[in-house]
C-alpha cells in the first residue's frame, strides 16, 4: 500500500514525516512558504490522518516507497518525533539518499524513557482501557505541547490524535517491522532540535545523537514543548530550512 500523502510546490525535494500524536496536517503552518522553494512531501504514516493501519509494515519501507514513486533519488527529511524516529530508520536503511535530515524533538534506539514520560503512558493506557478516548485525547494535548501553543494548535492537535486513536484502537495483532538506528552510518548533515519544555528523555535522545551523528548540531529551544512547529510556526519553519 502506498501512504497518503500530499506534494506541493517545485524545487528541491522535502520530506516531512510527522509525530506519533499528530499527522500530516501538522505541517500546515509551514508548508504555504516551504512550497514557495521545494517540493514539499507531506506523508500520513499508516495509523494516522489518511492512512489505514495494516496487520505488518514498516514505517520507514513505507516512506522509502513513497520516494521510489515519486522518482525521488535524494531528499532533505524533516522529521517530528516519531517521524523523526521513521527518518532516522530510513536514513539507516539508505544514507545515500538523504542530503540533510532535520531531526525535532525525536528519540531514539538506546535511551530509557524518563520517569514522567512512562507515566503519561500509563494514564494514556488507563484511559483508553476505561474507553476514555476523549480523556485520553486531551491529556495528549495537554502533555505533549508546550506554553507557547494558541487554541488553533490545541485544536488541530485534538482533532489528529483523536484521528489516530479511531484508526489505531480497532487494530490488534499489529507488526510494525522496525529498521534498525545506527546513527555512525548517517551521513547527512543533520540538526537536532530539542524543547526545554519537553520530557527529558528527548533532550538524553538528542545528547545520545550528538555523541554519534557524524555531522550533527544541536539547536535548543528554551520556548519550546514537544511541537515547535505547531508552538511557534514561524521560528520553526526557519528551523527546517
Amino acid at each position: 500500500m502506498t501512504l497518503a500523502y500530499d506534494v506541493h510546490g517545485d524545487g528541491p525535494p522535502l520530506l516531512l514525516v510527522h509525530a506519533g500524536v499528530a499527522d500530516r496536517r501538522m505541517w500546515q503552518p509551514q508548508v504555504a512558504e516551504l512550497q514557495q522553494t521545494h517540493r514539499v512531501i507531506a506523508v500520513d504514516l499508516r495509523g494516522y490522518g489518511d492512512s489505514p493501519i495494516a496487520p505488518e509494515y514498516s514505517d520507514a519501507d513505507d516512506v522509502l516507497n513513497v520516494l521510489d514513486e515519486l522518482g525521488v533519488d535524494e531528499v532533505t527529511a524533516v522529521g517530528a518525533s516519531f517521524g523523526g524516529y521513521v527518518v532516522q530508520q530510513a536514513a539507516s536503511s539508505q544514507p545515500a539518499r538523504f542530503n540533510r535530515l532535520v531531526l525535532l524533538c525525536a528519540p531514539t534506539d538506546n535511551v530509557e524513557p524518563d520517569d514522567a514520560l512512562r507515566a503519561l503512558w500509563a494514564e494514556e493506557n488507563r484511559l483508553l482501557e476505561a474507553g476514555d478516548v476523549d480523556a485520553a485525547t486531551q491529556l495528549n494535548v495537554d502533555r505533549w505541547l508546550g506554553p507557547e501553543a494558541d487554541e488553533q494548535a490545541r485544536e488541530l492537535l485534538h482533532t489528529m490524535q483523536k484521528r489516530a486513536f479511531e484508526l489505531q484502537l480497532p487494530a490488534c495483532d499489529v507488526d510494525n517491522r522496525e529498521h534498525p538506528i545506527t546513527p555512525e552510518q548517517i551521513s547527512a548533515p543533520t540538526r537536532v532540535i530539542t524543547g526545554a519544555h519537553d520530557f527529558r528523555f528527548f533532550a538524553d535522545s538528542a545528547a545520545y545523537l550528538l555523541d554519534r551523528l557524524p555531522k550533527a548540531e544541536r539547536i535548543d529551544l528554551p520556548w519550546a514543548g514537544h511541537l515547535p512547529t505547531l508552538e511557534r510556526p514561524s521560528e520553526a519553519l526557519r528551523l527546517m530550512l
